[in-house]
């Protein structure tokens, strides 16, 4: 791999990754199907029970009126209640429901299942090469997700 290919490369397979571990998981999950931001948005709730929308769009990069959209219809699907800010009646705070909790409960045991059976089949060196990875694939979203709060 050259050096100036490298950032490119490293895109394209984390994308790659990404894309085909969602693929393989919507076709065991049950209806409704969920998209990708509606998910993002019910693992921000169920780790921050209470957060606020304005909060939830910075955390996730999106518009406040697109997450107030996205939280309708999770509401809608019976995954998320809106309580009002008692600091702020104008506010809501968003918690996810027990359905909520379990459909990610399930999307991750999945998934981990999914990821675990595809390792297995690598072989030890890439396994390896894999794990040593995790760290500074770590660092580089953190220092993703410090640019994008600063801009």
């Amino acid at each position: 791999m050259e050096p100036d290919t490298f950032p490119e490369e490293l895109a394209d397979a984390l994308v790659g990754v990404q894309r085909l571990i969602r693929r393989r998981l919507r076709r065991q999950m049950p209806d409704p199907r969920l998209r990708g931001a509606e998910v993002e948005l019910l693992r921000l709730v169920v780790a921050r029970p209470g957060v606020g929308i304005s909060d939830a769009a910075k955390d996730l990069g999106l518009a406040a009126n697109s997450v107030s959209t996205l939280v309708n219809q999770l509401a809608g699907a019976g995954y998320l209640v809106r309580e009002t800010d008692p600091a702020d009646r104008r506010a809501a705070r968003l918690l996810p429901t027990p359905a909520a909790e379990a459909r990610l409960g399930e999307w991750h045991r999945l998934r981990a299942e999914l990821v675990h059976r595809q390792v297995g089949r690598l072989d030890e060196a890439d396994r390896e090469a894999l794990r040593a990875a995790i760290p500074a694939l770590r660092k580089l979203a953190d220092t993703l997700h410090e640019e994008a709060e600063e801009s």
